[in-house]
Parts: structure tokens; sequence; C-alpha cells
């Protein structure tokens, strides 16, 4: 079994089974610049179609990313993605980019107009005000993974440092980065159709699974897009936070210190995405239920 934590010394074929395998736990421990993204953008397509798009296009674009910066790596020209502060930059980056998105949806078609039992969804005074909706731009999930896929973190510095360097020839040292990047895919993929299926099975009507769906979308979006200019902010300005965490004794990347990249995943998919979401559901099912015996 591969070294995941500290591999080094490999052979090519050993360095492009490591790289794929780094891959796939990247995609599945929560890391800032994967889940949060893929599940804004995957809900708010509210099926498992619109879910699996969403990844793939995310996904894709990281993994070209990943490929040109192990081919730079092989080069030696990847250094600078080490620089200090640069992480803190993308925060702010990825962060003007999620509320973009989220400006995006809220520009969109609105909702349609609601009618249960007789009652208009607007008339409720205790329902959440959202009604000018549309699905985000398409392409953002892309731009978004380009983007975030210059992050520097121990996955990076095994990709560019040991990986990519085993490579015998300058032909191949797009090859790590893009192995990576398939095993982050295939992860994130099956993420989005999974989060985009949470959206769809929900026994409502179809108004309610979208205006649900892309509400929670929106919130995530605008709301976990200006917690990531903040923490990119708090950390250029206070560098010790964001090398701070608490560490945690495992030998997995991402789960080795939970410090301000775990706050920002976890708290910007469970404390905004699923709390938005269980929120609005619970307001659709007790409309539903209140208007249930006017039928």
């Amino acid at each position: 079994m591969p070294d995941l934590w500290n591999p080094s010394h490999l052979d090519p074929a050993a360095a492009l089974v490591t790289a794929l395998l780094l891959g796939l736990v990247h995609g599945i421990t929560p890391d800032e610049h994967t889940w949060p993204i893929t599940f804004s953008y995957a809900i708010g397509g509210y099926s498992t179609r619109a879910g699996l798009r969403a990844g793939l296009l995310f996904s894709a674009s990281f993994t070209v990313q990943r490929a040109l910066a192990s081919q730079l790596a092989w080069f030696g020209l990847a250094g600078w993605m080490g620089l200090a502060g640069l992480d803190q930059w993308l925060y702010i980056l990825v962060g003007l980019l999620m509320a973009l998105g989220g400006r995006l949806l809220a520009r969109g078609r609105a909702l349609p107009h609601l009618h249960l039992g007789g009652r208009c969804h607007a008339d409720d005074p205790g329902f959440p005000a959202q009604a000018a909706h549309g699905r985000a731009a398409r392409w953002m999930p892309a731009v978004h993974g380009f983007v975030a896929g210059w992050g520097f973190g121990g996955f990076a510095l095994i990709l560019y440092a040991t990986l990519a360097p085993a490579m015998p020839s300058a032909w191949l040292g797009w090859l790590p980065g893009a192995l990576f990047g398939l095993g982050t895919a295939l992860v994130q993929v099956a993420a989005g159709g999974l989060f985009g299926r949470m959206a769809a099975r929900r026994h409502l009507p179809p108004e309610a699974i979208r205006a649900i769906a892309l509400t929670t979308a929106y919130r995530t979006l605008v709301w976990g897009g200006l917690a990531y200019v903040l923490a990119g902010i708090a950390g250029l300005l206070w560098p010790r936070l964001a090398e701070a965490g608490l560490h945690t004794g495992l030998h997995v990347h991402n789960l080795a210190t939970l410090g301000l990249p775990f706050v920002l995943a976890v708290g910007v998919v469970l404390g905004v995405g699923l709390g938005s979401f269980m929120q609005q559901l619970r307001a659709w099912r007790r409309l539903a239920a209140e208007a249930a015996p006017s039928r």
C-alpha cells in the first residue's frame, strides 16, 4: 500500500498510483476548495442530473489546473505557488466568485407562483420571502474549479515536490496532476449527484423543491463567499490565525489539523448550506400541512 502521508523515492508507476489515491482522499475529506462549491451549485440544480453536471464541471476544470501545475512543477516552476499569503488571496478571490455566483443566481428567472390548497405562499407571513431566484450560470463551477485548484496545502506539496518530478520525461510531467484531479473528480461528481438528488427527492410540489434548492444555493454562495473573503483578510492581517489549528494525530491530509480550512469547509456546507436547506424544507412542509384540510 503506497504511503499517502509522506511518499518519497517513487518510481513513475508508483507515483501515478499514489497521485490517483491522493486525489480520492482529497475528494473525500473536507476541503475548503471543493465541498462548499460543489454543494452550492449541485443543490441549486435541484436534480441528480444537474448535480452530476455541476460536480463534473468543477472537477474537470480542477483537473486541468492540477495537470498544468504538475507540468510547471516538473520544470521547477511551481515554487511561487507556496508563497506566503497566496492561500489567503485565493480565499478572497474564491469568496468573490461565490458571491458573484449567488448574484447571478438571484438575477435568474422568477420562481413560479405556487398555490397550495387555494393559498398563495406569498400570503404566508412566516414563509421566507425569496421570490427571484434562477439557475446559477452554468459556467461558474468551471471557473471556481480552475481558480480554487491553485490553493497550496499538503496534497499540493506532495504532488509538486514528489510525484511530478518522478516522471521520466517532460511529456509526462502533467500526468500526476491529471490523475490527482481524476481521483478528486470521481468523488466530487458522485457528491454532486447526491446533493442534487437530496434536493429533488422530497414529497413536495416541483415548484417547492425548486424554491428550496435555489434559496439554499443562493444563501450558501453569498454568505459562504462573505466568510471566505473575511477569512482571507484575517489571514493576511494575522498570519498566525491562518496557521493555527487543532492537531488530531491522524495521518490523513485535511484531517491531521483542524484549522481555518476545516472551519470554512464544514461551516459553509453544514452551517449555512444544510441549515438553510432544512429551514426552507420545514417552512414548505408547514405551509403544505396547513393547506391540506382546505383541499
